[in-house]
């Protein structure tokens, strides 16, 4: 009996060692063996290794993006405005000896040292700004100051902060309605002279446009008026032409004075009355 309760003991005893010398690293963390407190050696692929039991400990450090969302704080604008920012980050532990060393392992004495570097980047960024300037770098441009102020400054914790979104960046509630009101009023006189100088140039095109029309109007009528009188001049010219043959004069005499009776005959039943010696008489005297 006292060897099977020896026996018993020292297989109970075996299974504890090999439970306390047994790591067991996944894939989203690493595995820091210490020894009398010091790190030894960091095992960054999952699987299972071994440590010496109670000379030896394991301490587990994220290998994965994590999310820190920060709380909100005022920053003052360079023209004294108070303005409340809230944000979060995505970082992640690329140096776990360092991390281990300086942070102690702690994630949240990371998050603490993440709130800092990030609300003073905020705070710089946004002093040098005025408030409108705030507003209107709202869509990235404001982000990725931030981040530029943050510089390098979280490498001596083994941290690297992928992205610092702002998920609100508002006026505080009291003062939230002057501050619409005024900008509204602000981009209202921005519209009425962007306005007024819209109608102006308006009225310098028209102007010109005016000018232009009548000065081709006035040669158009100038060349109108060049053409009739070539017409004029070409027309006096054939009836000069026609009436030098004493041939084509009779023959003109006659056409025109049947068109002067034919005008005179015209709208309904007329008589017409010519003197004895009228060319028209003459010519309807000839033709009996």
């Amino acid at each position: 009996m006292k060897k099977k309760l020896i026996a018993v003991v020292l297989g109970i005893f075996a299974v504890v060692l090999l439970a306390l010398s047994i790591v067991i690293t996944k894939e989203n963390e690493y595995s820091l063996i210490r020894r009398f407190g010091k790190v030894d050696r960091i095992i960054a692929d999952a699987g299972i290794t071994f440590k010496i039991p109670f000379l030896e400990s394991a301490d587990k450090i994220p290998n994965q993006l994590l999310l820190y969302d920060l709380p909100e704080s005022d920053v003052i604008t360079m023209d004294k405005k108070t303005m409340i920012a809230d944000s979060y980050v995505l970082w992640k532990v690329t140096d776990p000896l360092k991390f281990a060393k300086t942070l102690n392992s702690s994630q949240t004495s990371a998050e603490q040292r993440i709130d800092a570097a990030v609300y003073n980047s905020t705070k710089n960024v946004i002093s040098n700004m005025t408030q409108n300037d705030v507003i209107a770098a709202r869509d990235g441009e404001l982000q990725e100051a931030i981040q530029a102020g943050m510089g390098e400054s979280m490498d001596s914790y083994g941290i690297e902060l992928q992205t610092i979104e702002l998920k609100q960046l508002d006026l505080p509630e009291d003062n939230k309605e002057a501050v619409y009101e005024r900008m509204i009023s602000e981009r209202g006189k921005i519209a009425a002279t962007y306005q007024a100088e819209g109608d102006s140039e308006a009225q310098k095109i028209r102007n010109t446009t005016d000018k232009e029309v009548e000065i081709m109007l006035s040669d158009a009528k100038a060349q109108a008026a060049g053409i009739i009188a070539e017409g004029e001049s070409e027309y006096m010219k054939i009836l000069a032409d026609a009436y030098s043959d004493e041939n084509k004069a009779d023959f003109y005499a006659y056409v025109r004075s049947l068109d002067a009776a034919k005008a005179s005959l015209t709208g309904g039943n007329n008589t017409l009355i010519l003197p004895k010696d009228s060319p028209i008489a003459e010519i309807f005297m000839n033709q009996g």
